[in-house]
């Protein structure tokens, strides 16, 4: 958990930023590079959706829709009674819902490298693979945590050593249920529907989301303002000197239109 109380001359009305991380990783791997420059200018917090690094364990099936009552269930204990959601990938799919759920506690959104449904035509193969290790992991939980946590050790050599303890932390049961709860996500139904301030930060180069359907995300929402980033999904701690920058724009953006 990471509560940045803001700068002292901070208007009481502020509302706080609320940074959600992406799917398999936590708070601290999606956003660590980011934290300093967004806590001197703002209130922030963040903190691991459930089954992600210290995030709530559960017996219960995932879903989206908990996370985005997580959200407003932190802020309310810390006191935060407004809040504009960073929402990164799959955490742009909580900051949506928390919206929807939510309106009277988000004054506005900042979606980055996401959009409004992650399965499409290309990516449905492998979500139905994912359904069946999600099985699997329910009745083989530690032998499941190992192996994935071995295979994102490899795929990711070039990790630090705590980013490699961070990710080993997660219940990887939980963190493949969300790999299929996002792949069932859609909010291509009510999309039109969000009144508040919205900046869309677009990650250029991204091979995970693809541009086409982040720019969707854009289109859609009314009045929604679009900020591209030369840069590939991981964009937040890969690419900070070009992300940063983009999103501070973004907010700015969403607080001027506030």
């Amino acid at each position: 958990m990471r509560d940045l109380s803001g700068p002292q001359d901070a208007p009481p009305d502020a509302p706080a930023l609320c940074l959600l991380h992406g799917w398999t990783a936590t708070a601290d791997l999606n956003w660590y590079r980011c934290y300093e420059t967004l806590g001197r200018h703002f209130r922030v917090f963040a903190f691991d959706h459930r089954g992600h690094g210290t995030g709530i364990r559960s017996r219960e099936q995932f879903r989206l829709e908990d996370c985005a009552d997580d959200v407003v269930d932190v802020a309310t204990e810390l006191g935060i009674d407004r809040v504009i959601p960073i929402g990164y990938s799959m955490g742009g799919t909580v900051a949506q819902l928390m919206w929807r759920r939510h309106p009277s506690r988000v004054t506005g959104l900042v979606l980055c490298a996401t959009a409004p449904y992650f399965a499409g035509k290309p990516e449905r193969r492998a979500f139905r693979w994912l359904i069946g290790l999600a099985r699997v992991a329910r009745y083989t939980p530690e032998q499941a945590r190992v192996w994935l946590s071995d295979q994102l050790y490899l795929q990711r050599k070039t990790w630090e050593p705590w980013a490699i303890r961070e990710a080993s932390t997660h219940d990887w049961r939980m963190v493949l249920d969300a790999g299929v709860a996002l792949g069932e996500f859609s909010s291509i139904d009510w999309l039109d529907e969000v009144d508040v301030p919205t900046s869309i930060v677009l990650t250029m180069r991204d091979q995970i989301v693809p541009v086409q359907r982040q720019t969707q995300l854009f289109e859609m929402i009314p009045g929604a303002e679009a900020f591209r980033v030369d840069a590939e999904h991981d964009a937040a701690a890969a690419s900070t000197d070009r992300f940063l920058p983009t999103l501070l724009r973004a907010i700015a953006s969403v607080e001027a239109r506030r």
